[in-house]
C-alpha cells in the first residue's frame, strides 16, 4: 500500500514539476531542454550562472534561430536573437509587451518593488508620465553643480591612492562617488560615502546588489512555486526599513512640502500635493476600445519605493559603467592619453573647471564610455512580459499572455555580426562618422522604447563628470592583481557585476 502511495505521489510530483514544459515543442520552437521544477534555470537558482550568462549561452548555441525557448522555473520564456523582432517587442508592438514581468505575481507585490523599474500596467504608466519631468535638460543643468562638487571629491581619494601607491578597487571608488551624488541630487542630503567607505548608504548599496544564498533560495521559491510563496518578500526587511526611514525623515524635515531644492524628494512631494495621479489605463478598456481612467494615490511607502529604485538603479549602473571604463583605459594607455588630451583641451577653455557644457564637448571620453558599456553593459539582458496573445512577426508562432521575452544585450553587444572584432576596445566605433553604421536595435545599454531608462541622460552626464574629474589629474594602470579580462560574477542577478572588484593603480599625471 505504501509503495502504491509513493508511486502516486511521485507521478503527481513529476506532473506538477513538468507541467507546461512541452510549450515550445508544441509550437515547433527550438528550446533548451528543461528539468522538472527548475526548467532551464537550475544553475541560476544555485548561483553558478547569472541570467546574463545564461542568455549569452543560448544566444551563441543557436546561431541560426530568431528566437529560442526556455523555462525560468515555471515561467515560459524565449531568448530573442533577431534585431527586427527586438524592435517589435520593445517599440513597434509595445502595447503587447509593456510589462517588464520581474515580479513573480501579478497581484501580490512587495512594497519596495512597486517602483518605476519593477512596476507593470497602470502603476508603471502613471508613475512614468509624472516622473519624466524630473529628468529634463533644464533639471539636469540645475543639478550639475552638485555633480561637480562630488566629482571633485573623487580627486581627493585618488590623490591618497597615488601617494601611497596602493591598489585601488575602482569599482568601490566609483560606487562611493555615485552614492554620494545620488544622495545630493536625489534627496538633498550628504551621504558622506566618499569620505567613509563603510557609510550606511554605501552598505545599503552593497546589500541591495549582493545576491546572498538566502536571496537566491527565496527567488527560486517565488519562481517555481509562484502562488504558494506569493507573500514571501525577496528583499530583506532591513532594506525596506532603511529606505522608508530615510524618506520619512527627509519629508518630515521639509514639513511634507517641496523645499525648492528641485531634487527627487521634492518631485515626489509636489506630486503628492497635487492629489491623485490620473491618466489613461494601459490595461483596461471600454467597450468602444477607448482606455478607461486609472488613478493612483501616493503614500509614504509608494514614495519610498521610488526612492529605493532611484538610489539602487543609479548607484549600480553608473558605478559599474565608469569603473569598467577605467579598467579598459588602464589596459589601453594610448586611448587613455587621447581621453586625457581631450579633457585638458576642453577644460582649458573653461578655466579648468568642470561644467555641463564642458562635459558635452568631451566626445572621445563619451566614445570610450559607450564602448565600455558595449563590452560590459550593466544590464546584460532586458525582459518584457507578453500582456495579451501575440503572433511573432514573420512566423506562425503565437504566444500566450504571461510569456516572457528576454533580449540578450551582452550577447548582441559582442556578436561579430554587428561589431567587427567585438572583443576589442575600439572607442572609434562611436565616433560621429561611424556610429550610424551600428545596426539598429543591437546596442541597448539603456534599453529602448517607452520603457527605456528614464534616468539615462542624468546617469550619462554624472558618469562622464566623474571620469573627467579623475582623469584630468590622474592616470590609471593595471595593478599586479588586475585581470585583463575580468570575470563576470555568476551569482549576479538583474545587473551584471565583476567578481572580486576592479583593482587598478592610480598615478598623478606629470
Amino acid at each position: 500500500m505504501l509503495f502504491v502511495i509513493a508511486c502516486v505521489l511521485a507521478v503527481v510530483l513529476y506532473w506538477y514539476g513538468t507541467r507546461g514544459q512541452d510549450y515550445w515543442a508544441k509550437r515547433g520552437v527550438p528550446y533548451k531542454k528543461p528539468i522538472p521544477f527548475f526548467g532551464t534555470a537550475f544553475r541560476q537558482f544555485t548561483q553558478r550562472e547569472s541570467p546574463t550568462q545564461f542568455a549569452v549561452e543560448i544566444y551563441r548555441k543557436y546561431p541560426n534561430e530568431r528566437f529560442v525557448g526556455a523555462f525560468f522555473g515555471s515561467q515560459k520564456s524565449f531568448i530573442v536573437r533577431d534585431p527586427e523582432l527586438i524592435k517589435s517587442i520593445l517599440v513597434s508592438d509595445f502595447m503587447y509587451f509593456h510589462k517588464r514581468g520581474l515580479n513573480t505575481h501579478d497581484e501580490v507585490i512587495e512594497p519596495m518593488l512597486k517602483n518605476l523599474f519593477f512596476a507593470d500596467g497602470d502603476l508603471w504608466r502613471l508613475l512614468r508620465q509624472r516622473m519624466t519631468p524630473a529628468f529634463t535638460t533644464g533639471k539636469l543643468k540645475a543639478m550639475f553643480p552638485l555633480i561637480v562638487e562630488r566629482a571633485v571629491k573623487v580627486q581627493d581619494l585618488a590623490d591618497k591612492a597615488a601617494k601611497t601607491g596602493a591598489t585601488v578597487d575602482v569599482r568601490d571608488l566609483m560606487a562611493r562617488y555615485t552614492t554620494d551624488f545620488i544622495g545630493a541630487c536625489g534627496f538633498g542630503i550628504n551621504m558622506e560615502s566618499l569620505d567613509d567607505e563603510n557609510s550606511g548608504f554605501r552598505k545599503l548599496g552593497r546589500r541591495i546588489f549582493t545576491i546572498t544564498p538566502r536571496d537566491a533560495f527565496v527567488g527560486m521559491l517565488k519562481q517555481v512555486f509562484r502562488e504558494s510563496f506569493k507573500n514571501l518578500n525577496f528583499l530583506v526587511p532591513e532594506i525596506e526599513k532603511t529606505t522608508l526611514h530615510l524618506v520619512q525623515t527627509v519629508m518630515k524635515e521639509r514639513n511634507y512640502k517641496p523645499s525648492g531644492k528641485n531634487d527627487f524628494i521634492d518631485l515626489l512631494l509636489a506630486l503628492k500635493e497635487k492629489g491623485k495621479i490620473v491618466g489613461e489605463s494601459i490595461e483596461n478598456f471600454n467597450a468602444d476600445g477607448t482606455p478607461k481612467e486609472s488613478q493612483l494615490e501616493l503614500d509614504d511607502m509608494l514614495m519610498a519605493a521610488q526612492v529605493f529604485v532611484f538610489f539602487a538603479a543609479g548607484f549600480e549602473t553608473s558605478s559599474s559603467a565608469t569603473s569598467y571604463t577605467l579598467h579598459q583605459l588602464a589596459f589601453h594607455p594610448e586611448e587613455q592619453n587621447k581621453v586625457q588630451d581631450e579633457i585638458d583641451e576642453v577644460l582649458s577653455r573653461y578655466d579648468n573647471k568642470l561644467c555641463y557644457d564642458a562635459i558635452r564637448e568631451m566626445k572621445y571620453l563619451e566614445m570610450a564610455f559607450l564602448e565600455s558599456m558595449r563590452l560590459f553593459p550593466s544590464l546584460g539582458f532586458l525582459i518584457r512580459k507578453c500582456a495579451k496573445t501575440y503572433t511573432l512577426p514573420g512566423t506562425d508562432v503565437t504566444i500566450d499572455k504571461g510569456v516572457s521575452a528576454i533580449i540578450p544585450v551582452q550577447a548582441l553587444h559582442t556578436d561579430e555580426k554587428y561589431f567587427e572584432d567585438p572583443d576589442k576596445f575600439i572607442p572609434e566605433r562611436f565616433s560621429p562618422e561611424r556610429i550610424n553604421d551600428i545596426k539598429k536595435h543591437v546596442f541597448l545599454p539603456f534599453g529602448e522604447g517607452p520603457r527605456a531608462c528614464i534616468g539615462e541622460r542624468l546617469g550619462h552626464m554624472q558618469s562622464l563628470a566623474g571620469l573627467a574629474a579623475l582623469l584630468h589629474k590622474y592616470s590609471v594602470e593595471p595593478a599586479p592583481t588586475s585581470l585583463r579580462h575580468p570575470v563576470s560574477d555568476p551569482a549576479a542577478g538583474i545587473t551584471q557585476s565583476i567578481k572580486g572588484g576592479i583593482p587598478l593603480r592610480v598615478k598623478a599625471r606629470a
